[in-house]
Protein backbone atom coordinates (compact mmCIF):
# COMPACT_ATOMS: atom_id res chain seq x y z
CA UNK A 1 0.00 0.00 0.00
CA UNK A 2 2.03 2.95 -1.12
CA UNK A 3 0.41 5.22 0.82
CA UNK A 4 2.95 7.31 2.55
CA UNK A 5 3.12 5.45 5.63
CA UNK A 6 3.12 1.97 4.99
CA UNK A 7 5.30 2.29 2.10
CA UNK A 8 6.73 5.41 0.10
CA UNK A 9 4.44 7.65 -2.08
CA UNK A 10 4.85 6.63 -5.58
CA UNK A 11 7.86 9.64 -6.90
CA UNK A 12 5.11 10.81 -9.59
CA UNK A 13 2.62 11.68 -6.99
CA UNK A 14 5.09 13.99 -5.14
CA UNK A 15 5.33 17.42 -5.64
CA UNK A 16 8.38 18.95 -7.28
CA UNK A 17 9.94 20.17 -3.97
CA UNK A 18 9.14 16.78 -1.83
CA UNK A 19 11.22 15.11 -4.99
CA UNK A 20 13.85 16.94 -4.97
CA UNK A 21 14.50 16.72 -1.17
CA UNK A 22 14.00 12.95 -1.31
CA UNK A 23 16.88 13.53 -3.70
CA UNK A 24 18.55 15.04 -1.21
CA UNK A 25 17.97 11.91 1.38
CA UNK A 26 19.04 9.45 -1.15
CA UNK A 27 22.58 11.23 -1.66
CA UNK A 28 21.47 11.35 -5.89
CA UNK A 29 24.60 12.47 -7.54
CA UNK A 30 24.23 16.05 -9.52
CA UNK A 31 21.08 15.93 -8.40
CA UNK A 32 19.26 20.15 -8.14
CA UNK A 33 20.07 21.09 -4.73
CA UNK A 34 16.97 21.37 -2.40
CA UNK A 35 16.85 25.59 -1.49
CA UNK A 36 15.94 26.65 1.66
CA UNK A 37 17.60 28.44 4.57
CA UNK A 38 18.43 28.01 7.50
CA UNK A 39 17.06 31.24 9.72
CA UNK A 40 17.53 35.29 10.58
CA UNK A 41 18.89 37.02 12.74
CA UNK A 42 18.78 39.70 10.40
CA UNK A 43 15.32 40.22 9.46
CA UNK A 44 14.05 42.90 11.48
CA UNK A 45 16.96 45.24 10.01
CA UNK A 46 16.20 44.49 6.40
CA UNK A 47 12.36 45.36 7.45
CA UNK A 48 13.45 48.37 8.98
CA UNK A 49 15.94 49.98 7.16
CA UNK A 50 16.74 48.02 3.93
CA UNK A 51 12.92 48.02 1.98
CA UNK A 52 11.59 44.32 2.98
CA UNK A 53 8.35 43.98 3.34
CA UNK A 54 7.97 40.14 5.00
CA UNK A 55 9.26 37.24 4.96
CA UNK A 56 7.01 36.15 2.35
CA UNK A 57 8.58 38.31 0.26
CA UNK A 58 12.33 37.27 1.24
CA UNK A 59 11.17 33.69 0.12
CA UNK A 60 9.63 34.92 -2.60
CA UNK A 61 12.45 36.85 -4.32
CA UNK A 62 15.14 33.88 -3.21
CA UNK A 63 13.28 31.06 -5.02
CA UNK A 64 13.40 29.22 -2.10
CA UNK A 65 11.31 25.50 -2.81
CA UNK A 66 8.30 24.82 -1.15
CA UNK A 67 8.34 22.85 2.07
CA UNK A 68 9.21 19.09 1.95
CA UNK A 69 9.70 18.37 5.32
CA UNK A 70 7.19 18.02 7.94
CA UNK A 71 8.50 18.47 11.42
CA UNK A 72 6.61 16.23 14.29
CA UNK A 73 6.59 18.37 17.98
CA UNK A 74 6.12 17.74 21.77
CA UNK A 75 9.77 16.72 22.64
CA UNK A 76 11.09 20.08 22.89
CA UNK A 77 13.94 22.29 20.86
CA UNK A 78 16.59 23.87 23.43
CA UNK A 79 14.34 22.62 26.16
CA UNK A 80 12.21 19.94 27.78
CA UNK A 81 9.03 19.59 26.91
CA UNK A 82 7.72 20.36 30.47
CA UNK A 83 3.66 20.24 30.87
CA UNK A 84 2.45 21.74 32.58
CA UNK A 85 5.14 24.60 31.84
CA UNK A 86 6.72 26.95 34.45
CA UNK A 87 4.64 30.12 34.68
CA UNK A 88 6.06 32.99 33.02
CA UNK A 89 6.70 36.18 35.32
CA UNK A 90 8.96 39.10 36.36
CA UNK A 91 10.88 38.78 39.18
CA UNK A 92 12.42 41.86 39.34
CA UNK A 93 12.29 45.07 37.49
CA UNK A 94 15.71 46.58 36.69
CA UNK A 95 15.49 49.57 35.07
CA UNK A 96 16.04 48.97 31.37
CA UNK A 97 15.64 45.07 32.26
CA UNK A 98 14.21 42.92 33.96
CA UNK A 99 14.53 39.67 35.35
CA UNK A 100 11.87 36.71 34.15
CA UNK A 101 10.75 33.34 35.13
CA UNK A 102 10.65 31.82 31.57
CA UNK A 103 8.51 28.56 30.53
CA UNK A 104 11.21 26.38 31.59
CA UNK A 105 11.93 27.32 35.08
CA UNK A 106 15.14 29.50 34.18
CA UNK A 107 15.83 32.97 35.14
CA UNK A 108 16.77 35.29 32.56
CA UNK A 109 17.60 38.84 32.11
CA UNK A 110 15.75 40.31 29.40
CA UNK A 111 15.91 43.75 27.93
CA UNK A 112 12.59 45.45 29.21
CA UNK A 113 9.39 44.79 26.63
CA UNK A 114 11.68 42.57 24.14
CA UNK A 115 11.98 39.11 24.85
CA UNK A 116 13.76 38.00 21.24
CA UNK A 117 16.47 38.74 19.21
CA UNK A 118 19.30 38.85 21.17
CA UNK A 119 21.48 36.21 23.51
CA UNK A 120 19.47 36.08 26.61
CA UNK A 121 21.36 36.36 29.79
CA UNK A 122 20.54 33.30 32.54
CA UNK A 123 20.57 33.80 35.94
CA UNK A 124 20.06 30.89 37.37
CA UNK A 125 18.24 27.51 36.56
CA UNK A 126 15.64 25.39 37.82
CA UNK A 127 18.38 22.14 39.18
CA UNK A 128 20.42 22.10 41.26
CA UNK A 129 20.59 18.63 43.27
CA UNK A 130 18.37 15.70 43.14
CA UNK A 131 15.74 17.32 45.44
CA UNK A 132 14.94 20.16 43.05
CA UNK A 133 15.00 17.99 39.86
CA UNK A 134 12.45 16.21 41.50
CA UNK A 135 10.38 19.14 42.72
CA UNK A 136 11.19 21.38 39.99
CA UNK A 137 11.37 19.25 36.91
CA UNK A 138 10.88 15.88 37.11
CA UNK A 139 7.10 15.23 36.92
CA UNK A 140 6.80 17.89 34.55
CA UNK A 141 8.33 14.94 32.34
CA UNK A 142 5.20 12.21 32.51
CA UNK A 143 4.87 10.77 29.23
CA UNK A 144 1.39 10.23 30.17
CA UNK A 145 -0.40 12.85 31.70
CA UNK A 146 -3.86 13.69 30.06
CA UNK A 147 -2.66 17.16 28.91
CA UNK A 148 0.21 16.06 27.02
CA UNK A 149 -1.41 13.44 25.17
CA UNK A 150 -4.55 15.68 24.29
CA UNK A 151 -1.57 17.88 22.74
CA UNK A 152 -0.32 15.28 20.87
CA UNK A 153 -3.19 13.71 19.64
CA UNK A 154 -4.94 17.44 18.18
CA UNK A 155 -1.40 17.61 15.63
CA UNK A 156 -2.33 14.22 14.21
CA UNK A 157 -4.57 14.45 11.62
CA UNK A 158 -1.86 16.92 10.18
CA UNK A 159 0.67 14.23 10.31
CA UNK A 160 -0.91 11.34 8.59
CA UNK A 161 -2.23 14.37 5.84
CA UNK A 162 1.72 15.78 5.47
CA UNK A 163 3.41 11.73 5.36
CA UNK A 164 0.29 10.65 2.96
CA UNK A 165 1.62 13.90 0.37
CA UNK A 166 5.05 11.93 0.69
CA UNK A 167 6.25 14.57 2.90
CA UNK A 168 9.68 14.03 4.59
CA UNK A 169 8.48 12.98 8.34
CA UNK A 170 10.86 14.38 10.99
CA UNK A 171 10.62 14.02 14.94
CA UNK A 172 12.66 17.29 16.56
CA UNK A 173 13.93 16.55 20.11
CA UNK A 174 16.03 18.51 22.51
CA UNK A 175 19.09 16.52 22.63
CA UNK A 176 20.36 15.09 25.63
CA UNK A 177 23.13 17.98 25.83
CA UNK A 178 21.01 20.63 25.10
CA UNK A 179 18.74 19.30 27.68
CA UNK A 180 20.64 18.80 30.88
CA UNK A 181 22.34 22.21 30.47
CA UNK A 182 18.66 24.11 30.20
CA UNK A 183 17.76 21.96 33.50
CA UNK A 184 21.57 23.02 35.33
CA UNK A 185 23.33 25.65 33.39
CA UNK A 186 26.47 25.23 31.51
CA UNK A 187 28.95 25.73 33.87
CA UNK A 188 27.02 23.78 36.48
CA UNK A 189 26.29 21.12 34.24
CA UNK A 190 29.71 20.25 33.97
CA UNK A 191 30.39 19.96 37.51
CA UNK A 192 27.85 17.96 38.26
CA UNK A 193 29.21 14.83 35.36
CA UNK A 194 31.85 14.62 38.54
CA UNK A 195 29.86 15.86 41.33
CA UNK A 196 26.73 14.16 40.90
CA UNK A 197 27.18 11.68 37.75
CA UNK A 198 23.36 9.46 39.35
CA UNK A 199 21.38 12.79 38.68
CA UNK A 200 22.68 12.92 35.01
CA UNK A 201 21.72 9.82 34.80
CA UNK A 202 18.31 9.78 35.98
CA UNK A 203 17.41 12.92 34.03
CA UNK A 204 19.07 11.11 30.69
CA UNK A 205 16.09 7.95 31.75
CA UNK A 206 13.34 10.33 32.16
CA UNK A 207 14.41 12.04 28.79
CA UNK A 208 14.57 9.09 27.22
CA UNK A 209 11.24 7.46 28.84
CA UNK A 210 9.03 11.09 27.59
CA UNK A 211 11.02 10.71 24.05
CA UNK A 212 10.04 7.02 23.83
CA UNK A 213 7.17 7.35 24.73
CA UNK A 214 5.89 10.33 22.21
CA UNK A 215 8.11 8.54 19.29
CA UNK A 216 5.68 5.36 20.23
CA UNK A 217 2.53 7.21 19.53
CA UNK A 218 3.80 9.65 16.48
CA UNK A 219 4.98 5.63 15.34
CA UNK A 220 1.41 3.99 15.27
CA UNK A 221 0.30 6.65 12.68
CA UNK A 222 2.97 7.91 10.44
CA UNK A 223 6.46 6.47 9.89
CA UNK A 224 9.31 8.45 10.52
CA UNK A 225 12.28 9.55 8.20
CA UNK A 226 14.10 11.64 10.78
CA UNK A 227 15.30 12.04 14.25
CA UNK A 228 16.63 15.49 14.81
CA UNK A 229 18.50 15.84 17.82
CA UNK A 230 19.57 19.99 18.72
CA UNK A 231 22.53 18.69 20.40
CA UNK A 232 24.82 21.97 20.67
CA UNK A 233 27.32 20.27 22.24
CA UNK A 234 30.78 21.74 20.94
CA UNK A 235 31.85 25.42 20.35
CA UNK A 236 35.42 26.82 18.37
CA UNK A 237 37.60 23.94 19.61
CA UNK A 238 35.36 21.33 20.17
CA UNK A 239 33.21 19.40 22.16
CA UNK A 240 32.44 20.85 25.82
CA UNK A 241 32.35 17.13 27.26
CA UNK A 242 34.67 14.71 27.26
CA UNK A 243 34.41 11.47 24.27
CA UNK A 244 34.10 9.60 27.13
CA UNK A 245 31.16 11.89 28.89
CA UNK A 246 29.54 11.50 25.67
CA UNK A 247 29.97 7.75 25.76
CA UNK A 248 29.01 6.92 29.45
CA UNK A 249 25.84 9.41 29.42
CA UNK A 250 24.43 10.09 26.02
CA UNK A 251 25.01 7.79 23.73
CA UNK A 252 22.92 4.40 25.45
CA UNK A 253 20.07 6.75 25.29
CA UNK A 254 20.48 7.62 21.85
CA UNK A 255 21.28 3.98 21.07
CA UNK A 256 18.54 2.59 22.26
CA UNK A 257 15.67 5.12 21.16
CA UNK A 258 17.11 4.62 17.57
CA UNK A 259 16.48 1.01 17.65
CA UNK A 260 13.23 1.54 19.21
CA UNK A 261 12.55 3.77 16.18
CA UNK A 262 13.62 1.52 13.62
CA UNK A 263 11.56 -1.48 15.08
CA UNK A 264 8.29 0.17 15.29
CA UNK A 265 8.17 1.65 11.48
CA UNK A 266 4.96 1.04 10.04
CA UNK A 267 6.86 0.89 7.02
CA UNK A 268 9.73 -1.60 7.63
CA UNK A 269 11.70 -1.03 4.79
CA UNK A 270 11.94 2.54 5.74
CA UNK A 271 15.55 3.95 7.27
CA UNK A 272 15.41 6.17 10.19
CA UNK A 273 17.80 9.00 9.73
CA UNK A 274 19.93 10.09 13.03
CA UNK A 275 20.73 13.82 12.18
CA UNK A 276 22.26 15.95 14.41
CA UNK A 277 22.09 19.52 14.93
CA UNK A 278 25.32 21.81 16.73
CA UNK A 279 27.08 24.89 16.38
CA UNK A 280 31.02 24.62 17.14
CA UNK A 281 33.99 22.58 15.68
CA UNK A 282 32.26 18.98 15.79
CA UNK A 283 35.15 16.85 13.36
CA UNK A 284 36.37 15.78 16.58
CA UNK A 285 33.35 13.63 17.77
CA UNK A 286 32.10 12.69 14.28
CA UNK A 287 33.20 9.69 14.53
CA UNK A 288 32.11 8.91 17.80
CA UNK A 289 28.42 10.13 16.97
CA UNK A 290 28.80 7.76 14.05
CA UNK A 291 29.55 5.03 16.03
CA UNK A 292 25.85 5.58 17.48
CA UNK A 293 24.43 5.74 13.93
CA UNK A 294 24.02 9.69 12.85
CA UNK A 295 24.11 9.96 9.34
CA UNK A 296 23.19 13.88 9.04
CA UNK A 297 24.96 16.80 10.33
CA UNK A 298 24.18 20.28 10.18
CA UNK A 299 24.96 23.53 10.20
CA UNK A 300 28.80 23.07 10.07
CA UNK A 301 30.30 26.80 11.32
CA UNK A 302 32.74 28.11 9.38
CA UNK A 303 33.77 30.32 12.11
CA UNK A 304 34.70 27.01 14.34
CA UNK A 305 36.44 25.45 11.40
CA UNK A 306 33.99 23.32 10.00
CA UNK A 307 34.31 22.77 6.19
CA UNK A 308 31.39 20.97 4.26
CA UNK A 309 33.95 20.06 1.64
CA UNK A 310 36.53 18.31 3.38
CA UNK A 311 33.93 16.47 5.85
CA UNK A 312 31.82 15.53 2.42
CA UNK A 313 35.44 13.98 1.27
CA UNK A 314 36.01 12.09 4.45
CA UNK A 315 32.54 10.79 5.03
CA UNK A 316 30.90 9.97 1.42
CA UNK A 317 27.82 8.94 2.69
CA UNK A 318 26.98 11.59 5.35
CA UNK A 319 23.82 13.82 4.82
CA UNK A 320 25.33 17.75 4.67
CA UNK A 321 23.24 20.82 5.70
CA UNK A 322 24.67 24.37 6.15
CA UNK A 323 28.22 25.37 6.12
CA UNK A 324 27.53 28.86 4.13
CA UNK A 325 30.26 31.32 6.13
CA UNK A 326 28.24 34.22 7.54
CA UNK A 327 31.04 36.10 7.29
CA UNK A 328 31.55 35.83 3.70
CA UNK A 329 28.09 37.02 2.88
CA UNK A 330 28.35 40.57 4.64
CA UNK A 331 31.98 41.04 2.30
CA UNK A 332 30.04 41.15 -0.75
CA UNK A 333 29.71 39.48 -3.90
CA UNK A 334 33.54 38.54 -4.98
CA UNK A 335 33.47 36.78 -1.15
CA UNK A 336 30.30 34.87 -2.13
CA UNK A 337 31.12 34.50 -5.34
CA UNK A 338 34.56 32.43 -4.11
CA UNK A 339 32.17 30.67 -1.62
CA UNK A 340 29.76 29.23 -3.68
CA UNK A 341 32.14 28.80 -6.24
CA UNK A 342 34.63 26.66 -3.84
CA UNK A 343 31.88 24.26 -2.30
CA UNK A 344 28.60 24.35 -4.68
CA UNK A 345 29.92 22.32 -7.34
CA UNK A 346 32.01 19.84 -5.42
CA UNK A 347 28.97 19.36 -3.12
CA UNK A 348 26.06 18.92 -5.87
CA UNK A 349 28.31 16.12 -7.48
CA UNK A 350 28.47 14.28 -4.76
CA UNK A 351 25.08 14.74 -3.61
CA UNK A 352 23.30 14.80 -0.41
CA UNK A 353 24.39 18.66 0.82
CA UNK A 354 21.66 21.28 0.93
CA UNK A 355 23.06 24.55 1.22
CA UNK A 356 22.36 27.21 4.10
CA UNK A 357 23.92 29.84 6.29
CA UNK A 358 26.39 28.22 8.76
CA UNK A 359 24.02 29.25 11.22
CA UNK A 360 20.94 32.62 11.64
CA UNK A 361 21.77 34.89 8.89
CA UNK A 362 23.18 38.26 10.98
CA UNK A 363 22.65 41.59 10.55
CA UNK A 364 26.07 42.83 9.40
CA UNK A 365 25.03 41.08 5.84
CA UNK A 366 23.30 43.26 3.69
CA UNK A 367 19.65 42.12 2.01
CA UNK A 368 21.64 43.27 -1.47
CA UNK A 369 24.05 40.97 -0.71
CA UNK A 370 21.69 38.14 0.77
CA UNK A 371 20.14 38.44 -2.26
CA UNK A 372 22.45 37.76 -5.04
CA UNK A 373 23.98 34.74 -2.95
CA UNK A 374 20.34 33.02 -3.37
CA UNK A 375 20.85 33.88 -6.84
CA UNK A 376 23.94 32.32 -7.02
CA UNK A 377 22.67 29.19 -5.59
CA UNK A 378 19.53 28.98 -7.73
CA UNK A 379 22.42 28.13 -10.21
CA UNK A 380 22.93 24.97 -8.60
CA UNK A 381 19.06 24.01 -7.61
CA UNK A 382 17.72 23.28 -11.46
Amino acid sequence: MQDGIHSMLPRENMSESVRKYWDFVQRKPDAPVYLTEFGYYSMDKWIREEGLRSEEELNALCRFDAPAVWTLGGLGSCEAEFVPQFEEKVLQDMGDYELVQDFAGRHVKYFKGRRSGFMPEYANHPVKDQKTWEENCKWRMNPHTPERLSTLNSYLDQHIAHAKQGFVMQQYLVGGYMYLRSLMGPEDLLYMFYDDPKLIDDCMETWFRLADSVLDFHQQHVSLDFILLDEDICYKNGSLISPEMIRRHLLPYYQQLMENCRRRQLDPLRPVHYYIGSDGFFDPVIPLYREAGMNMLGPFEAAAGCDVVRTGQEYPDLLISGGLDKREMAKGKDAIDRMVDRILPVMRARGGYIPTCDHGVPEEVSLKDYIYLRKRLEEFGT
